[in-house]
Parts: C-alpha cells; sequence; structure tokens
C-alpha cells in the first residue's frame, strides 16, 4: 500500500553505535531546520554490531549492518533509516530505495597511532589493524613488510583496542573521526592515490520504502548533486564486479567542470600480495545513469586486466 501521508513525527531507524546516532541526529535536525518536520530515532542493534569475533565477509558482508533497519522500515516502525553509505549493499532488496544522499565529508582514510606519524615510519614489521580486505591490500602494497591484524568492533572499540596496546597503528575512515570530534587522532591521511577510498565513503546515504514516494520526495532535497553521482559510479563499479566485503575493491570518482572521473583499484582475495589492478574512465555526467555507465566501464577496465582471475579467487 503507498502511503500518500507523512507521519508526524517521522521515526528514523538507526544503529545505536555512536557514530551511528551521530549521523542519525544529523538528519533529525535537517529535518527540522530545513523541512520543518519533526522525528523521533529507533536505535536498534543489528547483527553486524554483534558478531565482533569474525570478518563480517565470513558472516554475510555489509548487509548485516542494515537488514534490522530495512525490517524496521517494512513493518512500519520505522519510515527513514540513516546508514554510512558505505555498509549499504549495492542492490537494495526489492521494495526499498534511497531517498537522498548528503553532501560528503572527506572521504580519505586517516593513519591512527599513538606512537607513529605516518604509514611511513612504522617500524619494519609493525603490526596494523583492519579488518577491510581493500586496506589490507592496499597497505601491503605500500608496506610489503607489515603484520596486518584483524580488527572489529565500533569507531570507540578499535580506538580502545589501539589504546590498550594490541596494534602499532590502525586505519580508520576518516570522516568518523571528524564527525565525532575526534579528529585529533588523525596522524596522517592517506593520499587517495596511495589508499583509494570504499565505494561511497564518507557519505551519508537515506533509505525509505519504496511506496513512499512523497516522503522520499521531501527527503531528496538533502541530497548533494556532485555526492550523489559519484557514489552512484563508484557503487556501479561494486556492483558490476559484485563488490563485498569478500573483494578487495575500491573505487572513487570526483566531479569537476561536468567531467566525472572514476578511478578503481582490484586486489587478489587469497594473495593479498599479489598486485593490485588499476583502473579510470572518465567522461561528462549529466545524470545518474551516465555516472553508472562511467562506473561499468571502469569495472570493464579492471576485468580486462585480469580481474576476472582475481574475481573467481573469491568464490
Amino acid at each position: 500500500m503507498q502511503i500518500t501521508e507523512l507521519p508526524a513525527p517521522l521515526v528514523i531507524a538507526t544503529r545505536e553505535s555512536r557514530l551511528a546516532l551521530w549521523q542519525a541526529r544529523h538528519v533529525q535536525a535537517l529535518l527540522a531546520s530545513d523541512l520543518g518536520l519533526t522525528a523521533d530515532l529507533l536505535g536498534m542493534t543489528t547483527r553486524g554490531d554483534q558478531i565482533l569475533d569474525r570478518s563480517l565477509a565470513k558472516v554475510g558482508g555489509k548487509g548485516l549492518f542494515v537488514k534490522e533497519l530495512e525490517a524496521a522500515l517494512a513493518d512500519g516502525s520505522a519510515h527513514l533509516a540513516v546508514h554510512s553509505l558505505k555498509d549499504v549493499p549495492m542492490t537494495l532488496p526489492e521494495g526499498f530505495a534511497l531517498a537522498a544522499v548528503l553532501a560528503r565529508e572527506d572521504p580519505r582514510d586517516a593513519f591512527v597511532s599513538p606512537r607513529h606519524a605516518s604509514l611511513a615510519e612504522l617500524p619494519p614489521g609493525a603490526c596494523v589493524g583492519t579488518s577491510s580486505l581493500r586496506r589490507q591490500v592496499q597497505l601491503l602494497a605500500l608496506r610489503p613488510d607489515l603484520r596486518i591484524e584483524p580488527l572489529r568492533g565500533n569507531l570507540d572499540t578499535r580506538l580502545r583496542k589501539l589504546d590498550d596496546g594490541g596494534y602499532d597503528a590502525i586505519v580508520l575512515a576518516a570522516a568518523g573521526l571528524t564527525r565525532l570530534g575526534l579528529a585529533d587522532r588523525i596522524r596522517s591521511h592517506f593520499a587517495v592515490a596511495d589508499m583509494l577510498p570504499s565505494a561511497g565513503q564518507g557519505a551519508l546515504g537515506i533509505e525509505v520504502r519504496a511506496d513512499a514516494p512523497m516522503l522520499a520526495a521531501r527527503l531528496a532535497a538533502f541530497t548533494h548533486p556532485a555526492t550523489w553521482l559519484a557514489t552512484h559510479a563508484e557503487r556501479a563499479v561494486s556492483r558490476a564486479l559484485g563488490g563485498s566485503c569478500s573483494v578487495p575493491l575500491a573505487a572513487y570518482a570526483t566531479l569537476a567542470d561536468g567531467v566525472l572521473t572514476v578511478t578503481a583499484a582490484l586486489g587478489h582475495p587469497a594473495d593479498v600480495r599479489a598486485p593490485l589492478l588499476r583502473a579510470q574512465a572518465s567522461g561528462p555526467a549529466p545524470d545518474t545513469a551516465a555516472a553508472e555507465a562511467l562506473g561499468q566501464t571502469a569495472a570493464d577496465a579492471l576485468r580486462a586486466q585480469g580481474g576476472a582471475t582475481y574475481l573467481a579467487a573469491c568464490m
């Protein structure tokens, strides 16, 4: 049944981590200030938050962070869900739609360490914490001597594990640290050329039911056009290559003077020290379809370089 009237108040489904709550409250404030709409928060603990002893690739992928929120949308207990866009599966389940993508925060990865100022200053054989295959293959491309150890949990948990001495350094998304007022923990930023971000990194997405066109139309006012086009291109790369937590894939796009440039990198999932494959595509992107086509072109270029062999190892 199509929803034709906006409920009052709206209910925002969100994970209960400190960062997720910040993101939901940010959207809550925008609803009030820009649209004159009130909203309550519905905090939820997802399976992705509960399972911390195994990598996401082994327990179902990033979708574990959004399924419970989508269930709340489906049963009507929430009307919209706020996500870190990088955690949203590349193909949404039937019945759901991405209503808005907000202006992107810093998309880069951050080097965090209590003793060392940068990756280059780490001693030989240093231990770096990350459970992201994307980060792992790129770290080892920069420093083959490093020892990479798994690191799960929300942002505060990861910082605590670092401070407890479990790692010489960890890698986190700069956006999350900045949003929580923890930018002083960043010792240095990775250049995008050295550590290509995950598709959608730094951007917030708002998901609604597909049968709520009135709500979707109102929320569309929050969309940042350049971020929308860039992230749709990035997500198209990932979708074309079956991107998930088991695929060491990175994609990042920028829009300048009407030209969208999509850069992508693919690592080998079984041999993280295998050469990184890189590809780039650029062209005009007047709309979402054109942006996604450029993402597809970049994905095709990775396949042409031998990416199919890399992807087969993910099965």
